[in-house]
């Protein structure tokens, strides 16, 4: 049996409605307008809302079947209303309506459309548990995804969890990167064994050798204690290597070598050391561009790149967007003990309409945020954090390519030359402020700036 709503402004006709599904086994909950069922979905788990068609107030039933699918809610709708026309049903299974009757109507039509909508969330609920079962920890992991990218996403994890070969996984910041690294981890063979990861741009070059395969103790100035490093925390497990591109071109080459002979050599050390490890890497840059202008070797990324998987911004699976918007909300509220499960169809609307250049962690960001400000039930437009729109991107080229081509190396340089130039003047000139703005690392701001001959020689960081 089901948890049902109903929604009905008519006292005796919400009255009827719950002695009929009482009788037939449902727990029912009644609400007298669209804002106090809204009240009733955040505060409680519902499997089908019953609802007039025809409510006084800002919402009617159509508006509140709308409000329940922007918020990205999953009960099925049932339509009631005495005022039928082909339009209106229409508009209503349009919507996501589940179906549609009219009044009067038998006990016993009730019942059947109400049984036939417990039996396809049945049907629902047992593909989910198969599809859990096929995707293991996958989404345990907190990939959440219901459009084509995502699903060719976890297809590919699926396929390539148990391989020991090394893979690469590419995509704007923000998009999930480790997290698939986890999948990829817990999916495979090697489970059982530790996952370790590290970014590669947030230790200094200096360290990142003695990080990744250790030193002895003496091996230099600090070094008091032996270190086994990373390769060897993860040795029968996975190691992660997060922004693979920020790692320096001699810290490129001995990382090849241990890939490739499965040892490394502690600093300091005497000899090199066996080691089983999958190493999974990620990187937000176009790692072909980076080997073409000789930043990034060659064969390292033939090495990583075995398997790629590419993640899509969030901007392209915009069809994931409820289902992540729900599940950010069922958690902070949850966090922070507050009975809060759905936006406002206007707060859900200003979201679909930006581009979230910080992809799901943005999105994150922003639902924890409005959780925290809510003083209601339901995240109104107001709750939202200010939406700029995004910056604008290249537009596409005018014009039939001239007879005698381009210089793109130039025309690309202009490009990047101009943005990092605003982003400067936005700061003050302070280039790590300037580097976030433009989504790269301080390392990276600081590459460009000398290639474009912007560099000055003032950090400006102060």
């Amino acid at each position: 049996m089901g948890q049902i709503l109903v929604v009905d402004d008519e006292r005796s006709m919400r009255e009827f409605l719950a002695i009929c599904l009482r009788r037939a086994g449902h727990e029912v909950t009644l609400a007298d307008s669209a804002a106090a069922a809204m009240e009733a979905l955040a505060t409680a788990p519902i499997d089908i809302v019953v609802t007039d068609l025809r409510m006084p107030g800002e919402l009617d039933g159509l508006g509140l079947l709308r409000a329940i699918r922007a918020a990205g809610l999953g009960p099925e709708v049932i339509l009631v209303t005495a005022f039928a026309t082909a339009d209106t049903a229409l508009a209503a299974m349009q919507d996501g309506a589940y179906d549609y009757l009219t009044k009067p109507f038998k006990v016993d039509e009730i019942n059947a459309v109400i049984g036939r909508a417990m039996e396809k969330r049945a049907l629902l609920a047992e593909n989910a548990a198969l599809r859990d079962r096929v995707a293991g920890r996958v989404r345990m992991a907190q990939l959440l995804g219901r459009s084509k990218p995502m699903q060719q996403v976890f297809d590919v994890i699926t396929k390539i969890a148990s391989a020991r070969t090394s893979g690469l996984i590419t995509g704007e910041s923000g998009t999930g990167k480790e997290l698939v690294a986890r999948a990829l981890h817990s999916e495979g063979s090697r489970a059982g064994g530790a996952f370790v990861a590290v970014h590669c741009g947030a230790i200094p070059d200096e360290l990142m050798e003695s990080e990744l395969f250790g030193h002895v103790k003496g091996a230099f100035t600090g070094a008091v204690v032996d270190r086994s490093g990373l390769f060897r925390d993860a040795d029968g497990g996975t190691l992660f290597l997060d922004e693979i591109g920020e790692l320096s071109l001699g810290l490129q080459v001995k990382l090849l070598r241990a890939l490739q002979e499965r040892r490394v050599k502690p600093v300091g050390g005497p000899a090199e050391l066996e080691v089983d490890v999958r190493v999974v890497a990620a990187t937000n840059r176009e790692l072909e561009a980076e080997v073409a202008r000789g930043a990034f070797r060659q064969d390292l990324y033939y090495r990583l790149n075995v398997i790629e998987l590419r993640l899509p911004p969030l901007r392209q699976r915009r069809e994931d967007l409820p289902l992540l918007v729900e599940h950010f909300l069922r958690r902070f509220a949850r966090d922070q003990g507050k009975a809060l499960s759905a936006l406002t169809p206007a707060a859900m609307k200003r979201l679909e309409a930006y581009d979230f250049p910080g992809n799901v962690r943005e999105l994150e960001n922003i639902i924890e945020r409005a959780v925290t400000l809510a003083a209601g039930p339901i995240i109104d437009e107001a709750d939202l954090p200010a939406l700029r729109p995004s910056a604008a991107r290249p537009a596409a080229p005018s014009g039939d390519l001239p007879d005698d081509g381009v210089d793109l190396d130039r025309l690309l340089a202009d490009y990047e030359r101009a943005w990092i130039q605003k982003a400067l003047e936005r700061t003050g000139g302070v280039r790590k402020k300037a580097a976030q703005l433009l989504g790269i690392s301080f390392r990276s701001m600081r590459y460009r700036l000398e290639k474009l001959g912007l560099d000055k020689g003032d950090d400006g960081d102060e």
